[in-house]
């Protein structure tokens, strides 16, 4: 049962996470002049595969019989902190200053998953796999941001 109870927190955190990001590109994207309709797309990409995560995030909350936090963002808490702090940077930013606050909050992002990896809660083979394969796909994302990122620098 306390293993139950732990997973379901570990997960929780995680839609948290996947919470905070969709706010965060959801944010970007209107921030983003309209010229930047390349990025306005990778924004979009992102939120929604954020929304993937966290359908799948919710389901094995229910499966485990915990009730999901949904809705809720991080009020609180660390590496949560850095997507609140990058949708607070967008306004008036150039391209190069919203990719960069995007590839932290990116970062915290793969520090969530790596704290839920090495949690007791993750640890039955199916959902430790299922973390893997978001945070694999997240860490794809970061690179594109980071890519992104280096090419506006390099202008």
């Amino acid at each position: 049962m306390q293993h139950n109870e732990d997973m379901v927190s570990v997960l929780n955190d995680l839609i948290r996470i996947n919470n905070d990001r969709i706010n965060g590109y959801e944010k970007a994207i209107k921030e983003t002049k309209d010229a930047d309709d390349d990025l306005k797309s990778v924004f979009r990409r992102m939120a929604d595969e954020s929304r993937q995560h966290k359908s799948e995030l919710v389901l094995e909350v229910k499966k485990a019989g915990g009730e999901p936090v949904e809705d809720a963002t991080t009020a609180s808490g660390k590496i949560y902190r850095a997507w609140m702090d990058v949708k607070a940077t967008f306004s008036g930013k150039d391209r190069h200053s919203v990719l960069a606050a995007c590839e932290f909050g990116e970062d915290a992002a793969q520090k969530a998953y790596q704290q839920a990896l090495e949690d007791e809660g993750t640890a039955g083979a199916d959902i430790r796999q299922l973390v893997l394969k978001q945070k694999s796909a997240l860490k794809a994302s970061h690179d594109l941001i980071k890519r992104y990122r280096d090419m506006q620098a390099a202008m």
